[in-house]
Parts: C-alpha cells; sequence; structure tokens
C-alpha cells in the first residue's frame, strides 16, 4: 500500500509564509506559475505531478484581496482537474470576514459568497487563523479549522509585556470580549472594554471605558488591525483614563490607508502582529510594528490533518 504523498503550494499572497510551513514539515515548496494575462486575468499551472495526492494550497486573501481571492479560486480549480485526492485551501487571513451578516438593508453577506466559492472550486477542507466572526465556519459544508494566534502572542506578553507590571487587557469593542477574557486566564491580568460606536466604513469613535485602566499596562488585543482607526481611539480612550503604558496586539496586520502614519502619531509603545498578512515595506519600517510568526502552528495543523491526528488541542 502507498503511503499518501502530499504537496504544498503556494500562491503570491504570501509565499514568506509558505516557505516557512513547508520548511518547519521538512519539505519542498512545489512550484506553480500564476501569472497575469495583460488584461489581468490569472493564469495558474500546476508544476507538479498532484494525481491521487493530497494538496496544501497556502494563499491569504489579503491585500489586493480579490486578485489573490482568484487565484486561490482557479489554483484550487487548476488541482482538482489534475486530480489531486484532496485540496486543502490553508487561509491565514480570510478576507471578506467583516462581511459576515447584514447590516443594513439591501446588503450582501459576502463571506457566505466567499464560502460558497472556495467549496465550488473543489476545496475539501479549510484551514484559517482567528475568523473575525466565528460563524463563518458554519457558511461551509466542508470541515474547517479555525486556528487561533493566541500562543504565540501570549507567548510575546509573558516575555516581554508582563514583567514591566500589572495588565489590563482592552476589548476594543464589544464583540472581543470574550478574547480578553481568554488572554486574562492565560497571562493574569484584568479586563477592560472600550464603548466603542461606529459611524461608518473604517471609522470608529470611543465614548467609554468599562473597566479599570488606572495605573496598569494596557494590552489592547484585537484580531485585525486595518486603518487603525479603532485601535487609536482605544489608545486615547485608556490613556485618558489613567494607563501607564499602551501596547496592542492583533492576529492580521492588514495596515491599510493611514494604519502606519496613526500608528507613528499615537502614544502607543509597541503594535505586535503576526505574518498571517505580509506587511508593507512602510510597515516594516515602522519601529512600533512587531511581526511574529505563526508558521510553527499552521505548519503543525497540517501535518496533524494529512495523518489524521487530532488538531482540537491547537484550538487550547
Amino acid at each position: 500500500m502507498r503511503m499518501r504523498e502530499w504537496v504544498i503550494l503556494s500562491g503570491n499572497a504570501n509565499q514568506p509564509l509558505a516557505q516557512k510551513i513547508s520548511d518547519k514539515l521538512g519539505k519542498t515548496l512545489g512550484h506553480a506559475t500564476v501569472r497575469r494575462f495583460s488584461d489581468g486575468e490569472v493564469f495558474v499551472e500546476i508544476n507538479e505531478n498532484v494525481r491521487g495526492r493530497d494538496v496544501y494550497v497556502i494563499q491569504s486573501t489579503c491585500r489586493p484581496a480579490n486578485d489573490t481571492l482568484m487565484e486561490l479560486l482557479i489554483m484550487i480549480d487548476a488541482l482538482k482537474r489534475a486530480s489531486a485526492k484532496e485540496v486543502t485551501a490553508v487561509v491565514p487571513y480570510y478576507g471578506y470576514a467583516r462581511q459576515d451578516r447584514k447590516v443594513a438593508p439591501r446588503t450582501p453577506i459576502s463571506a457566505k459568497l466567499v464560502a460558497d466559492l472556495i467549496t465550488a472550486a473543489g476545496a475539501t477542507r479549510v484551514v484559517s487563523m482567528d475568523l473575525h466572526a466565528g460563524q463563518i465556519q458554519g457558511f461551509f459544508n466542508i470541515p474547517f479549522d479555525n486556528l487561533f494566534s493566541s500562543p504565540v502572542i501570549l507567548d510575546y506578553i509573558k516575555r516581554e509585556i508582563a514583567p514591566m507590571g500589572p495588565l489590563v487587557y482592552v476589548s476594543p469593542d464589544a464583540g472581543g470580549v470574550e478574547r480578553v477574557r481568554a488572554y486574562s486566564k492565560r497571562v493574569e491580568g484584568s479586563v477592560a472594554i472600550v464603548d466603542k460606536r461606529r459611524t461608518g466604513p473604517n471609522v470608529a469613535k470611543a465614548m467609554n471605558i468599562i473597566g479599570d485602566v488606572k495605573d496598569k499596562i494596557a494590552v489592547i488585543v484585537d484580531d485585525m488591525i486595518d486603518t487603525a482607526g479603532t485601535l487609536t481611539e482605544a489608545v486615547h480612550a485608556v490613556r485618558d483614563h489613567g494607563a501607564t503604558r499602551v501596547f496592542a496586539v492583533a492576529t492580521h496586520g492588514v495596515l491599510s490607508g493611514p494604519a502606519i502614519q496613526r500608528l507613528k502619531e499615537a502614544d502607543i509603545e509597541k503594535v505586535v502582529v503576526t505574518d498571517t498578512v505580509p506587511l508593507s515595506e512602510e510597515a516594516r519600517s515602522c519601529g512600533k510594528i512587531v511581526q511574529l510568526s505563526v508558521a510553527d502552528l499552521l505548519a503543525e495543523a497540517i501535518y496533524r490533518i494529512h495523518n489524521y491526528d487530532s488538531v482540537s488541542s491547537l484550538f487550547n
């Protein structure tokens, strides 16, 4: 009986992360040609024999979101037509996740549409990390593993921040309360919440603080930082209420638009993100931004999935 053979491939979204995952697994990253026609159409050619093999496609649907999403879909389609046995879409950053419900009349639920597209393309399993909304797992009729970056981030907090003094974990909105409670259980600290009002897309205003941040080191915890509007408002709020130092941690450093400039001007010491989304040159040159790698977590998940081992311990 032939052992189950497997191949790891990557689109153009985040090849450094894919390479780290391959290195961790002791595998050579498979070769696929992903390029554009002159009118912008995506063309994919798989330069590996994938017949009867399990294939893991590593592709965050990050900026430019539509291009990276189309790359993922077309790669999956090419693999199924090349007779791959199983195709697992490893999507560290799931784009369109913020559109997980109708927020106004006649608006889409784009996260569900993307789920349908990935399934229709031929994926047999999806692995992602820190979904913006956990219910997105239910949009799929195929197995879905939503991993958490918290072990990597908590290790940094324990080493670099906790020795400085008493911590308070701050959620920038009510939706993140469960996240900050989980952090406070693992590295001791109290919990606070910013009462936020959103006046439009990427526009937020901090109104009040629920909890005590006075004379404490505030660690603002979120799943993603996009334009950094929510984060900088939260920084102002905790500073106004007496926090001595402010840090921020998030899984996905999207950092679009005015984000870098806002972070430079904000009264915050460090912003810790992971490599689910590659940093721009401007972000890498910003002294406040620290990037941690989740390659080990994703590699372990892929290894366990391939060997039919339990993945549930990675959720803890």
